[in-house]
Order: C-alpha cells, then structure tokens, then sequence
C-alpha cells in the first residue's frame, strides 16, 4: 500500500483567521476613507525610503499580527498617493467606489476563472448581461457584445484586430506579409496606444495615419477622406477608422455621424475610442455629445475612468458578437468539452487572455448599488465643474484659458501681464507651476500640449471632488505661479 501524505493546512486557513484579518483590513479601509479629503494627496516620495519602508524580506514564518498590520498601515499612510482624493484632478483616473472595493474582495474570494462559462457560471452571465445593457446604452443593436479587459490599451488592441482580421482574409494564420498594406487613420490628437496597437498586429506604428484637426481639436472629415482616397490609389487597403470620444488632452469629441459616413462608404472598421467620453452615454444632457456612435463597429470604454470604479475595467463592445470569437477563438486539447455540455460564452476565445478574473463585478455591483441616475448626475455634475473652473479661470487676471472645456477637462495656464506674450518663458513657468503643485499636496492636476504651448490641466472623473477644490487648485497654483516668476526675475 502506498504510504497516504499528512495533509497540509498552512496556506488553508480557518474562516476565524480569516475573519481577523478581514476586520483589520476593513478597519483600515474605514480609515482611510475617513482620513481621505485631510490627507495629502501626494507628496515628495523617495525612491530609497519607500525600499526601506516597505520592501521587506520575505519571512520563513508568519509575520505575527501586529507586524502585518503595521506593514499595511505603512503602504496606505506612509507609501501611497490617493486618486480618491477630492483635490486629485490629474490624468483620466477615476476616483473608485466603494462598491466596487467590496466587489473586488468578493470576486477574489470567489476567484472565479472567467475565461470559461463552466469555471465561472454566473460571473460570466452576469459580464455579458453587462456588456449587452452598456452596449445598449451606445445605441448597438442587439446583435451586440463585449467583455471586460485590463484597460483601455487592449480594448483598443482587441477591436483594432478585429478591424485588422476583416481587412485581410487569413492574417491570422499566414500574418499580413501576403498582400498589400493596411492602414489605420486617426486624428494627430488621439492616444498614443493606437500606435502600440499597429505595431502589435505587425503593421508598424506607421500604418496609423495621422489625420490633422480643427480648431476644437476634432479629427477633419475632409482630411480624412483625402487620406483615404490616398491611400486607394496607392494601394493600401484602409482597414480601420479610429474616432476619439473624449481625446486625453482637450476632451474633444471627433464628428462621429460624418466620419461614420465615410467609414462605411469606404467599407471600413469604425472603432470609436471612448475610454475616456464614453461614459457621457448615461447622463442624457450629454449623450447628444455621442451622436453617431451607434454606428460603430467596435467601442472602447474604461470603466475605471468617468465610472469612477476601482483600476482596472476596460470595456471592449463591438457591434456584432461573433466577430471576436472570429479574431481570438483556437483549439487546445486540454480544453476539450463534449458538445452536449457546453453553455454559455467561453471569454477566454473572444479575446487575448485565457484566464481571466471577475473584474467585471466591480462595474456591476457600483451600478446595482447606485443606481444609473446617480452616475448620469454625478457625471452632468462633472462636466459642470469644469465649466466653472473655465469661468474662474477666465475672471481671473494671471490665468490664461488654453481651451473651452470639453466634458469634464478643463486647460489654462498661469500668465501674468508680465510675461503673457512670451510663450516660451510661460512654457517653462507653467512645467515649474505643475511640478509644484503635485508636491505641494493640497490638490494635484497634470498637464497638457495645447498648440504646442504647455498648460495646467484638471481632469475631474472624481466622486468627492467639488467646486471649493477647483478653487483650492487656481489659488495654489497662482501661489506657486507668483513664486517662481519672482524667482526668475
């Protein structure tokens, strides 16, 4: 007889450990929530002492649990920043919710493998309900699905290869080398990560063809098509159009019912990058902003952008479901099910990830916890403010607007009379502003390009931020502002 193995129960623990963790972890979620609009939002970090704060050695045995929990306290009080904060208003970073936090626990205690339905029956009934419901939000017909990945990087990524697959018969098993050359148009405002997304797929970053803007800083339909036509007579197949819904810097939304005209007299993919806009579908005042999106054949959005909830939840929607099973679906042996058995959607062939957690629990939950006209208000609410700190930028002598605010991103700069007509000396101030203020701790905004001019930039896609933290950021940075030109006097 084979000699039976002890069990071993090290790593299994009781649910009485468990508990005691769970409760010191709550207790300093609590915390912080409660600390959070007091706390810095970030502050002067060093490389070094964060190492020797947190970088500890692995033990040979437990650490008892005072030592635990003085090592989380350390992370979230000593070694973090906090986009939750009401002052954070940098990047395209939303805020969290705290739905979605618990959500996040209960996806992980379940630890349900979404890549395949019989791993995880109703995490992936509830994610393709998710995605028809927000597919139908863009006006998608019902023909219409979608799945939950890491970002908007492979959301964009998962729909630029479909468009890329439809384009040339075989790309999958023969690549694109066979044929003739395939070409993505974009406006020269849209995300970089179109040009990782063509270098991916093998046609080279320089297959996305830039297309200039107007003066809203929205892709020129004329251009377009002058790029397009191009390109036929020279022989390249246009494979995708790319319209931006909310471009990173300005927000500026492209012409979607013109450029959608264009995309299917010519046959081509429509791939709408919505990460950033695309929530403005559920608050009505804003939706008319979206107008001709619904004739997309693939939608990118972020749901840890303008819906707020906890990194990471992109979106990729396309207009008919078969398609990514058509780009991603493959056989392995050690997948094998008997036909008879099979139900359900397996994710895993729809898309570049085989395992595949339960991240879309975190949008579901927020959504049945808050309801739809909490986020439709809180995003309306969003775009206000903007506007508001467009009009106190405006009133206000040292600052300069750099562009109207556009959903919820406003751009301005610090320009006193002295030095308002010397571009580049307001180049370098305003760069020395930014730096500031992100140390200062009190609020913190990033920046943008504006027609090759650098200017402060607030981004509000934050449950808690509101008209006073507005105020707070033009008061600091005019703070900075006035110290560092009479420094450089």
């Amino acid at each position: 007889m084979p000699r039976r193995p002890e069990p071993v129960r090290d790593l299994a623990w009781s649910p009485d450990r468990a508990r005691e963790l769970g409760e010191d972890t709550v207790e300093l979620w609590v915390e912080l929530l409660a600390r959070l609009p007091e706390l810095p939002v970030s502050r002067d970090f060093k490389a070094e002492e964060l190492h020797a704060e947190l970088a500890l050695e692995v033990p040979e045995e437990p650490l008892p649990r005072g030592e635990l929990l003085r090592h989380l306290r350390a992370l979230m009080f000593e070694g973090s920043m906090y986009p939750g904060h009401p002052g954070f208003l940098a990047y395209i970073s939303g805020s969290g919710t705290v739905p979605g936090a618990a959500a996040d626990l209960l996806a992980a205690a379940l630890n349900q493998n979404s890549g395949g339905f019989r791993l995880s029956p109703g995490a992936t009934t509830i994610e393709q309900h998710l995605m028809r419901w927000l597919a139908g939000r863009f006006g998608l017909p019902p023909t219409a699905g979608g799945h939950v990945v890491a970002g908007g990087a492979v959301a964009n990524l998962v729909g630029l290869k479909i468009a890329r697959d439809r384009a040339r018969d075989g790309a999958r098993e023969r690549g694109i080398r066979d044929g003739p050359p395939l070409a993505f148009y974009a406006s020269t405002e849209s995300h970089v990560i179109h040009h990782r997304a063509a270098d991916l797929l093998g046609l080279g970053s320089q297959a996305v063809r830039p297309i200039p803007v107007d003066d809203r800083w929205q892709m020129r339909p004329e251009a377009l098509a002058a790029a397009i036509e191009r390109d036929l007579h020279a022989g390249v197949v246009p494979a995708a159009v790319i319209a931006t819904a909310g471009t990173t810097a300005t927000g500026a939304i492209d012409a979607l019912p013109e450029i959608a005209e264009l995309s299917a007299r010519h046959g081509t993919h429509l791939h709408v990058d919505a990460c950033y806009g695309g929530a403005a579908v559920l608050a009505d005042e804003l939706r008319p902003l979206l107008a001709g999106i619904e004739w997309a054949d693939s939608i990118a959005v972020d749901a840890h952008k303008w819906l707020y909830t906890p990194l990471l939840g992109g979106c990729v929607l396309v207009r008919d479901a078969r398609h990514p099973a058509a780009s991603f679906a493959t056989e392995a042996t050690y997948i094998w099910l008997d036909d008879e058995l099979r139900q359900g959607v397996d994710v895993a062939m729809h898309g570049p990830d085989f395992s595949r957690g339960f991240a879309a629990f975190k949008i579901w939950l927020s959504l049945l916890a808050h309801g739809r006209a909490a986020y439709a208000r809180r995003i309306a609410h969003d775009a206000a403010l903007a506007r508001y700190l467009g009009e106190l930028v405006e009133e206000h002598r040292d600052f300069e607007l750099m562009a109207p605010p556009s959903l919820s991103i406003c751009c301005f700069r610090y320009a006193p009379g002295a030095l308002r007509r010397d571009d580049e000396a307001l180049d370098r101030l305003n760069e020395r502003i930014m730096t500031a203020v992100m140390a200062d701790g009190r609020v913190y905004c990033s920046n943008a390009v504006v027609d090759g001019r650098f200017c402060l930039r607030a981004c509000i896609v934050n449950i808690r931020t509101e008209a006073e933290h507005l105020e707070l950021l033009l008061e600091v940075a005019a703070e900075h502002g006035a110290r560092l030109a009479a420094a450089a006097a």
